[in-house]
């Protein structure tokens, strides 16, 4: 084992740090984790200090090295996979000018509206500027506000003083790129959400000036773009040195989140299909071609596989639904609440789940806390509980939590399959979701598909990152990586079940066609 060359793999996701290392065959040999907070401010605002990045890598890094009974100077190469889709203005010399706005703000809707719209206009854009976008990108800005083409123009209009100051706008991989190596770079995935860049030829992705300019953001402030799989230099010696690293450690560009997910799920091959459930989730597949469904906000988009594109349907919270349900329902700190010293709640709510009938003794849940992406993009949703009576109990919420995250994926599963022309017929689960036996279960259930649960699904990222790192050393190719992935068990979908889901789900549909007005309503 001590001669197997080591990849120090980074998981930077909206809840925390993980870092494992792994083998360049995918062998987890060890991971620590370390929670970063979270910060919501009025206004449809979600920010991090990237700071706390830095610091919580720093000692999740500093444990797993320290702790670690393999031999450090096998570790050759760094690479990360990070939340995606958030917005870093730095100076020149790299030092963050604000704190990061995340993928879920939604504060720069009203400036990107201001910025696109014209005469004639599809989802308050001008409609010629949504056909340039599709055309070169494959798809366009979230009105939302959700992504850095937004977060760009709201600093840009509510926040000049920070954006004449910005050397450099970052997603989250770009900064811990910088703090790594000194050197200033996208990946191809992670400019994506930019919507800037010519996505015609996935091997060379590049920013397109006209874009750029219907976007009204300096084309200096733009970083360099490399390939996820580019080594872009050594580990900084000071960071080496902290760590407790050799020198010479390779840091690789690597990828966002849903990237490295369906790489570590061994979900490489066309149309091979992979289930991400964390803080968010998502659905995706490489598929050979660029391609835009804009009406149900799917598209397939520049990766980290040579010459092929990564179809994403995201769903905007999933395992956060459950969080909520934890810090804010079950165990809210208050004076109901007296002591709480459960060492792993989710275990604790998937035997409950466990016990309820499916269906949930009729009660639904919709899992739209901080609104929706796909199959609709609609920031004004909501959760909630329907249906709710007195013979009900808290047992019945918690498995109507995990059926109605299931019933959402059921939901993009289906534009999905129109996309590419194909039925799905088995999903490749990850994530820190993929860990419960018993959502397995309800996930084949409802999507009536056969589920393949990974070996260590939560650190799917962390393996895409080291299967990255492994294929820009030339240690493996990507073709390898089916060969690669373990598989812990495999669920079938149980036929008893068929007829009380099919039910559900189209009610669950129909809560959404009744409700969306009343949503826009409340939340517009």
């Amino acid at each position: 084992m001590a001669a197997e060359k080591l990849v120090l793999a980074v998981d930077l996701g909206t809840s925390g740090v993980k870092v494992a290392l792994i083998t360049v065959n995918g062998r987890v040999l060890g991971w620590e984790n370390q929670p970063v907070p979270l910060i919501i401010t009025s206004h449809g605002g979600a920010e991090q200090d990237p700071r706390e990045w830095w610091s919580a890598f720093m000692a999740a890094s500093t444990r797993l090295i320290r702790n670690s009974k393999v031999d450090i100077q096998q570790v050759k190469a760094l690479c990360c996979s990070t939340q995606g889709e958030g917005t870093l203005p730095v100076d020149h010399d790299g030092k963050p000018l604000c704190n990061c706005i995340l993928w879920m703000d939604m504060r720069g809707a009203a400036n990107l509206k201001r910025q696109l719209k014209g005469i004639l206009n599809i989802n308050d854009a001008a409609l010629a500027k949504v056909l340039r976008f599709i055309r070169l990108t494959g798809g366009m800005p979230s009105m939302t506000g959700k992504d850095p083409a937004g977060h760009m123009l709201y600093i840009r209009d509510e926040l000049p003083d920070i954006y004449d100051r910005t050397y450099k706008f970052l997603n989250v991989l770009d900064y811990m790129n910088l703090r790594l190596t000194g050197r200033v770079v996208a990946s191809f995935d992670s400019i994506l959400t930019s919507w800037v860049t010519d996505n015609r030829d996935p091997d060379h992705i590049r920013y397109d000036d006209a874009l750029i300019h219907t976007l009204g953001i300096d084309r200096q402030k733009l970083p360099e773009i490399v390939p996820c799989s580019e080594v872009i230099g050594s580990l900084l010696p000071e960071v080496a040195e902290k760590l407790g690293l050799g020198a010479g450690v390779q840091v690789v560009a690597g990828s966002i989140d849903n990237t490295a997910a369906a790489i570590g799920a061994g979900a490489v091959e066309d149309y091979a299909m992979h289930l991400y459930i964390g803080t968010s989730s998502w659905m995706a597949a490489h598929v050979p071609y660029k391609k835009t469904d804009i009406m149900s906000s799917l598209a397939s988009v520049p990766c980290a596989v040579p010459h092929r594109y990564l179809l994403t349907a995201l769903q905007a919270t999933a395992g956060g639904n459950l969080n909520f349900l934890r810090d804010k329902i079950l165990y809210h700190q208050d004076e109901l609440l007296q002591e709480a010293a459960v060492p792993d709640i989710f275990k604790v709510l998937d035997q409950i789940a466990e016990r309820v009938p499916a269906g949930s003794n009729g009660v639904i849940y919709t899992p739209w806390i901080w609104g929706e992406r796909a199959p609709v993009d609609d920031r004004n949703l909501r959760a909630g509980l329907f249906n709710l009576s007195l013979n009900n109990n808290r047992e019945d919420i918690i498995r109507a939590f995990l059926e109605g995250i299931a019933f959402n994926t059921r939901w993009m599963l289906l534009p999905v399959e129109r996309f590419m022309k194909r039925k799905v017929e088995t999903v490749n689960i990850v994530g820190g979701g993929a860990q419960s036996n018993v959502w397995c279960q309800i996930f084949a259930d409802v999507l009536n598909v056969e589920i393949r649960q990974a070996a260590d699904p939560i650190c799917a990222n962390a393996r895409g990152a080291a299967w990255i790192a492994a294929a820009g050393l030339g240690e493996i190719s990507f073709a390898d990586i089916p060969g690669l992935v373990k598989f812990d068990h495999s669920y079938q979908p149980r036929p008893q079940n068929r007829a009380v889901y099919d039910e559900r789900f189209a009610i669950f549909t129909d809560v959404y066609k009744h409700m969306r007005g009343i949503y826009r309503t409340l939340n517009a």
